[in-house]
């Protein structure tokens, strides 16, 4: 947590459509976790376009805690995450739902693993050891397993591409977000692709995920948008000439006190 005087080391972007329901469980959580962090940690809350009191609870928290208040006229978690990202400025950067379905104890090996200089470190439900409660139904969950396989290629390797659970190098993704142009649920695939570009590799981290009610994303809504921008995130990765980079799963018990080597 933030304390008079010290600079932000890690900074952590919540983008938020309309969750005056899980935004005051999930900002407690974090909030909470940030607390026991051995680092100083704000949190950057994206309102996109809510029509309910998504804002004004953000900005209830912001009253006596270190987090601040955007608001994106962009629909889409793509824009929502690329303005938040954009306005940060810490050496460690992420990103997180506001469900918080990730487990956050998570976050002391996003930090560890940063610091020792891993560049991505993705959330993976994938993972071997990760461990994964009521993962939505089954055809979402088959539809997000051909999703991943379909761009792994343009993603470094990750396995699981739509965890919403990601941290970076901030030099690194504020350099990538400046080129990201979608602004719907494919983001993830272009955002990782252009942070390869710029130098990153994958690591692949295993997290507790548990599917909490109340996601805006749907199959049915969703799939075509989704398909129409992947189509598009590859004609610009061959425009770009996007690099190849073969993914790093991370097993823990071999990361421990080690650098990424």
């Amino acid at each position: 947590m933030t304390f008079a005087g010290d600079p932000v080391q890690l900074e952590i972007v919540v983008p938020a459509y309309n969750e005056a329901r899980r935004l005051p469980r999930g900002l407690s959580l974090l909030l909470h976790k940030l607390r026991d962090l051995p680092v100083s940690a704000a949190v950057v809350v994206v309102d996109n376009a809510s029509t309910d009191e998504t804002s004004a609870i953000a900005r209830g928290f912001a009253t006596s805690a270190p987090v601040r208040v955007l608001h994106c006229a962009e629909r889409g978690k793509g824009a929502a995450v690329r303005m938040g990202l954009l306005a940060t400025s810490a050496p460690y950067v992420g990103f997180c739902d506001a469900d918080m379905a990730t487990d956050l104890e998570s976050l002391d090996d996003v930090l560890r693993l940063l610091v020792e200089g891993h560049s991505m470190v993705v959330g993976s439900r994938r993972h071997p050891e990760s461990v994964v409660e009521e993962y939505g139904r089954p055809l979402r969950r088959m539809g997000a397993i051909i999703f991943n396989r379909l761009v792994r290629d343009l993603t470094g390797g990750a396995a699981d591409t739509q965890c919403g659970f990601k941290f970076f190098s901030g030099p690194l993704v504020r350099a990538a977000v400046a080129d990201l142009r979608t602004p719907g649920f494919a983001f993830d695939v272009e955002l990782l692709m252009h942070c390869i570009r710029h130098g990153g590799q994958v690591t692949d981290l295993p997290v507790v995920w548990r599917d909490v009610p109340g996601t805006t994303f749907s199959v049915r809504r969703h799939t075509l948008r989704c398909a129409r921008d992947l189509a598009r995130i590859r004609a610009n990765a061959r425009r770009f000439d996007a690099p190849y980079a073969p993914p790093r799963p991370l097993l823990l018990s071999e990361t421990q006190g080690a650098g990424p080597g």
